[in-house]
């Protein structure tokens, strides 16, 4: 049976998960209306990441005998004043999920619940490589800035992004 504050807990990080990938679509949107598709192509994909991570907690939640309460998803922003800001956004959206993990590592420690710390560590591991890849993005924004040669190029890498098969471990 699930510890209900675990519960709790993890029904909130579904909504935020939820709540991540209409942020993400959004930020697709944006670029959709901005001719560049690649970038809206890696939003997109990360929307759907977003989703399977909040599908993630919906069967972990599920198969420790507990709970799934949906809830309301709050709407995300629509407007950002460039690309760059985009992704600054994005890199900070996922430094504040790191921290909601990492409190959650946090309860699961507290509860003593194993199992439930075992579970989040996928998604420490996953939070490494998301704040990364925001970084790294911005960066190379910031060394483009203005150029629209720069720009083209960076749209045309960001459309190569594919979302991976999921394996066994992924819903």
């Amino acid at each position: 049976m699930l510890n209900p504050k675990i519960q709790d807990a993890f029904n909130k990080q579904l909504n935020a998960e939820l709540y991540s990938s209409y942020l993400y679509l959004s930020m697709s949107t944006y670029f959709e209306l901005k001719n560049l598709a690649g970038m809206a192509n890696w939003m997109r994909i990360q929307a759907q990441e977003e989703l399977l991570h909040a599908m993630k907690f919906y069967n972990f939640i599920n198969e420790r005998g507990g709970q799934v309460i949906l809830t309301r998803v709050e709407g995300p922003s629509t407007q950002w004043d460039s690309p760059l800001h985009v992704f600054e956004d994005t890199y900070e959206h996922e430094c504040k999920v790191t921290a909601l993990i990492n409190d959650l590592v946090g309860l699961a420690m507290a509860e003593n619940d194993h199992a439930a710390g075992v579970f989040l560590q996928w998604f420490v591991t996953e939070q490494v490589e998301e704040e990364a890849n925001a970084q790294t993005i911005m960066d190379k924004f910031r060394l483009v800035g203005d150029d629209g040669t720069g720009l083209f190029m960076l749209d045309g890498e960001l459309s190569q992004r594919t979302l991976p098969p999921p394996t066994s471990a992924t819903p």
